[in-house]
């Protein structure tokens, strides 16, 4: 794969996650720990939300709407796909990211022929350590084994570090998809919309 990431198939446990046929990549990282992108156990749903949650909350105000969707893991990982990046010396969750079954989209950002991803997040404790852009990276790969055009990502105005690392990866500001919705009453947040070409 282009983007460095290798399928490794000795890994993967068939169907025992009960959510759906897992897949295990492995990338090679000269600066931290061994790291393993997988897709999320069902024994590691409650953990996962409760990460996504506090890493969201931690910088951002949020509305309860928006809380509680973030913590929506199990419903996610039903009908997509919820990866996570495994800490392979001490089993911890560093990260998550949720992206479609090949085929499908997560939101309106998306056209046909791209792929799209939403809910970035890194355990606080886990930060300055490259899992965001290692989550990101992992999202590259599957939009090229998967023969996409494009991966797209929307975001909140206010999320100016993860712009900056979408920015650094190589994706770019697509402003005829942006807008600006309403929250709260009388509350409303721009969101900017950013795409990579895989062409």
């Amino acid at each position: 794969m282009r983007a460095g990431f290798e399928r490794v198939a000795a890994r993967e446990l068939g169907t025992e996650t009960g959510i759906g046929t897992p897949q295990v990549y492995r990338y090679a990282f000269d600066d931290v720990a061994p790291v393993r992108i997988r897709l999320v156990r069902q024994t590691e749903l409650d953990a996962v939300a409760r990460l996504t949650v506090e890493a969201y909350t931690r910088d951002y105000r949020l509305s309860e709407t928006y809380r509680r969707s973030l913590a929506d893991v199990h419903d996610r990982a039903r009908a997509d796909e919820v990866w996570v990046a495994e800490d392979t010396a001490t089993g911890a969750i560093l990260g998550t990211v949720w992206t479609p079954r090949e085929g499908a989209l997560l939101s309106p950002v998306a056209r046909d022929g791209e792929l799209d991803f939403r809910l970035l997040a890194v355990a606080p404790d886990a930060r300055g350590r490259g899992i965001g852009a290692a989550l990101t990276e992992h999202v590259v790969g599957l939009g090229r084994i998967r023969g996409v055009k494009r991966v797209v990502m929307n975001s909140g105005g206010s999320m100016l570090a993860a712009h900056r690392l979408y920015e650094r990866l190589g994706f770019v500001r697509l402003p005829e998809r942006e807008e600006r919705i309403e929250v709260e009453p009388g509350r409303f947040v721009d969101i900017v919309a950013f795409g990579l070409d895989l062409g």
